[in-house]
Formats: structure tokens, sequence, C-alpha cells
């Protein structure tokens, strides 16, 4: 059998980029060929990537890139906030942001297509999960081309803005970014509020109301008229549709004015943004170490 040097470690790992133990453990395998060993590992971290692919990406970050009047906002997701730190997950996540940019995909399997320094980009994906061994998922993105501007704002890498506006100064695109990572609308204006959250927010307001009204009863109080009640539920709506809509909200930078106004006041028009929070609506598997504790004894003791 052929003696497995350090050197050969060095090259194999140098083509390939798996971990060292991996790169021996393969030239040990094909016995000292270099060409055999490179497959082997294909293989390996093939199979570590389908493996992964079951386990859920709740943690990962948030990538932005603009140039000129193009842009786009990524995110891309891990099993743990570990890994979301990692240089190499970073720079795949940056690395999307700009194919999203430049070439227009789709949607998620056109981006995973796209060839990136003869490979897809699925391809480095799945390589970097057989590295690291933990799964990471392409979630979604958002891609801007717009005759105005585009300004983005990055919350460390879990919270994501891009706004297109009209405007001179560019500070204000800036500062419209910042305040939706804060207050998080939903939209841009009332109108555009998804009518699935009104009628959410309708039904908790009909639920609060009749909760007053059998406390008023209890108590022998008088019930309210429908009139009184219809107006009650109205008001409620009507406070919420202002809490989630960008242009009512109150700027974050100025309390004494509206989001609308500031904009007025600095003759800048937003057209549209869109904000990316890491995780927002994904199931987190809750660990229960005890169970876990449990089963393994009882599999070791079988």
């Amino acid at each position: 059998m052929a003696a497995i040097t350090a050197a050969m470690v060095g090259e194999l790992r140098a083509k390939t980029d798996a971990p060292m133990m991996e790169c021996k453990k393969a030239l040990t395998e094909a016995e000292g060929d270099m060409g055999r060993a490179e497959e082997i590992l294909r293989v390996k971290l093939g199979g570590k990537a389908s493996k992964a692919s079951a386990r859920v990406t709740a943690e990962g970050v948030v990538a932005s890139y603009i140039a000129g009047n193009v842009g786009a906002l990524v995110e891309i997701n891990s099993e743990t906030d570990f890994v979301a730190k990692n240089d190499e997950f970073l720079a795949m996540a940056n690395l999307a942001a700009k194919l999203v940019a430049e070439q227009n995909p789709a949607d998620v399997a056109a981006l995973s297509a796209l060839d990136v320094g003869g490979q897809t980009f699925d391809a480095l994906r799945s390589a970097l999960i057989g590295k690291i061994g933990e799964n990471m998922t392409v979630r979604r993105f958002q891609r801007f081309e717009t005759t105005g501007k585009l300004a983005s704002y990055l919350h460390g890498t879990r919270i994501g803005v891009m706004v297109d506006y009209e405007g001179a100064d560019e500070q204000v695109g800036k500062d419209v970014a910042m305040h939706i990572a804060a207050m998080k609308p939903v939209a841009l204006s009332s109108e555009g509020v998804p009518a699935e959250l009104i009628e959410k927010e309708r039904s908790v307001a009909q639920l609060k109301a009749q909760e007053d009204a059998d406390a008023a009863a209890a108590a022998g109080k008088p019930a309210q008229s429908p009139e009184i009640l219809a107006k009650r539920l109205e008001g409620s709506v009507q406070k919420y549709l202002k809490e989630v809509s960008l242009l009512n909200q109150t700027f974050v930078k100025n309390d004494k004015q509206s989001i609308e106004q500031m904009l007025k006041a600095t003759n800048t028009t937003v057209k549209g943004f869109t904000m990316y929070v890491v995780g927002e609506g994904i199931e987190k598997k809750v660990d229960d170490f005890a169970a876990e504790v449990a089963a393994q004894m009882a599999a070791n003791k079988q």
C-alpha cells in the first residue's frame, strides 16, 4: 500500500476543499491514487449533502447586493447560527445576491442552476454542506431593477431591507430602509395590507368586543348598540392599518413626523420595498435533550 503523506493530503484538500481527515481517508481507500481519491470524495460529500437535506434550516443570513439601479436581497438558511457566521457560508450568500442581481434567475431552481466557475451554484452549495456537515438552503430572493435609486440596510445579518425610491438625498433612502427594519411594516400603504391580515385583525377585535360585552352583562351594565360596536371594530382595524403601513408609521428618527410627511418634506417617493427576517415563519425543531439521552442509553443496552 502506498504511503499517504501530508503533502498528498494537502494537495487533495487544495483540489477539493474537503476536510483534512476526509482527504486522508479517501487517499487511503484509493491507495494513493489522487484521481480516484477525488471521485471518492465527490461520492462521500454528495452523500453528506443528501443526508443533511432533510434537516430544518431556520437560522442563516440575509445578504444584499446593489450595482447602480439593479439590486437583490437574498435569504440563505442553515441549521445553526454558528454556521451562519462561517466566512464561506457568508461568501456563498453574498455570491447568491450578486448572481440574482446580475443574471435575473426566475426562481430558486434557476439560481441553483447558474454557472459559477465551471460548476453550478447548487454544486457549490452541496460541496459546502459536505465540508461543514450541515444543511443549507436558498429560501427566497427579491430582485430590483428600477428607474430610480436603491438603498439597503442590514441589521447584522438577520434582518435585511431593500428600498426602491426616487429622490435627491441618498440618506433618506438609507433612513427609510433602517426604519423598515426597526418597525417592520407589512405594506407601503394601508391599501396594500393583505386582506387575510385585515380579517385576522377584525376577528381579534370581534373577540375582544364579545369579551367586553360578556363582562358588562355579568356586571349588570347595559349592552352597547350595534352601531357603537361596529364603530369600535372599524376603529380597531384602522388603528392596525396605520401601525403596519409604512407611510402611516411614525418616523423612528423623528416622532413628530410620519414617514409620509418626512418623504414629502424631502421630495422623495418610495416605490416599494422588501424586508426579510431570517427564519421568519419557519417552524424550528425543539430538541428534548433528556429524551434523546434516554433513547441513546436504551439503544446502547440493546
